[in-house]
C-alpha cells in the first residue's frame, strides 16, 4: 500500500487549505482513513478519521473548520480545512489500516502564518 499526500502549502490566518491522500494497494471502501499532524517539537496527533460505515471523528481542536471525506472511486482520502490558524501549522500525515496492517503516507507540510 502507498499513500501519497499532496496540497499542503502556506496560507494566511482565515484562509482554506485541501489535502489529498491518494492511496493505491490493498485499500477499498472498507480501509479507515486518518489524517493526523505533527508540530515541530510535540507528538503526532489524530486531527480527523473516516471509518468504513462512513462515521468520522475530529480533534477538538479543527472541529467546525475541517472536514474529512473519501472518494472510493479514485481511492482518495481528502481534508477540507477552513478558519486556518497558525496554530494548524504542522506536517500533515494520512494514514490506512485496512484491518491487517497500517500505512502511513510521507506527509505534507502546511504553514499557516501572515
Amino acid at each position: 500500500v502507498q499513500l501519497q499526500a499532496s496540497g499542503g502549502g502556506l496560507v494566511q490566518p482565515g484562509g482554506s487549505l485541501r489535502l489529498s491522500c491518494a492511496a493505491s494497494g490493498r485499500i477499498n471502501s472498507n480501509t479507515h482513513m486518518r489524517w493526523y499532524r505533527q508540530a515541530p517539537g510535540k507528538q503526532r496527533e489524530l486531527v480527523a478519521g473516516m471509518a468504513s460505515g462512513g462515521s468520522t471523528n475530529y480533534a477538538d481542536s479543527v472541529k467546525g473548520r475541517f472536514t474529512i471525506s473519501r472518494d472510493n472511486a479514485k481511492n482518495t482520502v481528502y481534508l477540507q480545512m477552513t478558519s486556518l490558524k497558525p496554530e494548524d501549522t504542522a506536517v500533515y500525515y494520512c494514514y490506512a489500516y485496512n484491518g491487517q496492517s497500517y500505512y502511513w503516507g510521507q506527509g505534507t507540510q502546511v504553514t499557516v502564518s501572515s
